[in-house]
């Protein structure tokens, strides 16, 4: 399949056969390149988050939720493991900032995250 990828004023065109990519072209647009619609799942729509006073452990960083370490209601210290993020296939701690306990795990496992999304308040 051919893709055409607008990034930062570029344009690349790429061709994925058998799961490798091969670059085919790039050079500069100027305005956004009309691209092929690409086959993708919809994305799931995010749960509704009912306000919850507390404390908000925000994503530091874009990436995927890969482990949670923590139930509601645990007690946590400042400094102990609450989740893990994979981005760029590195694996980032997401630490309690503050004692306290969790009163609502806003993520699940697999969940995309952006930075600043809230994942869970003490």
């Amino acid at each position: 399949m051919k893709y055409r990828i607008n990034l930062q004023g570029k344009t690349y065109e790429v061709e994925v056969e058998h799961g490798q990519a091969m670059l085919l072209d790039e050079y500069e647009t100027s305005a956004p390149a009309p691209s092929a619609p690409v086959p993708s799942a919809p994305a799931p729509a995010p749960a509704p988050v009912q306000a919850v006073e507390g404390t908000a452990v925000r994503a530091p960083l874009p990436g995927s939720v890969i482990s949670i370490h923590v139930k509601d209601g645990e007690p946590v210290k400042k400094g102990q493991l609450l989740m893990k993020i994979e981005a760029m296939k590195m694996e980032n701690e997401v630490l309690a900032p503050i004692d306290g306990a969790v009163r609502q795990i806003v993520v699940s496992k697999g969940a995309l995250v952006a930075t600043g999304d809230t994942l869970l308040v003490i």
